[in-house]
């Protein structure tokens, strides 16, 4: 019962966020999309992040941004609808073609004598 009020209440934790897909940002690009929050989402942030990942890389980015704000910097313009961290498919699909694939082939079988296949070899 515990387990699944706990599953529950951490979904609506990061529900709440004002990033969306939080813990699954890389640490490089957290610095780069925090940019337009203001200190008070940020410390929503910050919160989330002790009480579950507690990554200490992630806990000075939030921190120094906090201090940025302190100190008279105001949020950057944009919204948080752009990921560079998320690839969408190529533009025109892909290029494979039964005729430009890779060649099937009997994997190599390790550590068992005489059953490696014949490569190349008549």
């Amino acid at each position: 019962m515990y387990a699944s009020t706990h599953r529950e209440d951490a979904h609506a934790d990061r529900e709440a966020l004002p990033l969306p897909d939080y813990d699954h940002l890389p640490e490089g690009s957290l610095q780069h999309r925090i940019r337009s929050l203001s200190a008070d989402e940020i410390g929503t942030l910050l919160d989330y992040e002790r009480e579950h990942g507690n990554r200490l890389p992630v806990i000075t980015v939030l921190e120094a941004r906090i201090e940025q704000l302190h100190s008279g910097a105001s949020p950057s313009e944009g919204g948080q609808d752009v990921r560079p961290e998320q690839t969408g498919a190529p533009a025109g699909g892909s290029q494979v073609e039964p005729g430009t694939g890779a060649d099937s082939g009997t994997p190599l079988r390790h550590g068992v004598a005489g059953q490696t296949p014949k490569r190349g070899r008549d």
